[in-house]
């Protein structure tokens, strides 16, 4: 048993292991420069793929985002630093190119909403567990409704 596990829990332990984020970018977009090649990585990271919607541009095969991730190099071979590139992209395609939004007074809410909605999910459990631990205010029965009872009850 000991010997079987290892022939197959091995082999798929070291694949997960050494598996890394897919990359999608093509040896030709490759700059020889390293450095700039870093750089652009490193942008194209946080850059949404306008088709996809939940992967960057560097992950996505999308025709789309192998020419957001050109454009990015030609940007930075022309001397761009890393935020001229982004507000350029963002300049042309919106805000919601942006896989994490800036943080700016018209994205406040969006920042703040997890926080928000946490708050309040606290606040509702908290008066929740409060309300069940209080015994309800009910009106003491009337002598109609006492004898209507022992009526039932003796019945039973």
């Amino acid at each position: 048993m000991n010997r079987l596990r290892r022939i197959f829990v091995l082999p798929v332990l070291l694949a997960v292991l050494l598996s890394g984020p897919a990359h999608a970018v093509k040896p030709d977009e490759m700059l020889s420069d390293p450095a700039l090649e870093a750089r652009a990585r490193a942008i194209s990271e946080g850059l949404r793929c306008l088709v996809c919607q939940n992967q960057s541009i560097d992950e996505s095969d999308a025709d789309l985002a192998g020419d957001l991730r050109i454009l990015v190099r030609e940007r930075l071979k022309a001397g761009d630093s890393d935020r001229q590139v982004v507000d350029y992209i963002v300049s042309r395609y919106g805000e919601f190119v942006l896989l994490k939004p800036r943080l700016e007074p018209r994205t406040l809410f969006l920042w703040g909403a997890p926080a928000l909605l946490l708050l309040l999910g606290a606040a509702f459990m908290i008066r929740s567990v409060l309300s069940s631990r209080r015994p309800a205010d009910a009106a003491p029965l009337t002598e109609a409704e006492k004898a209507e009872l022992d009526a039932l009850l003796r019945r039973e």
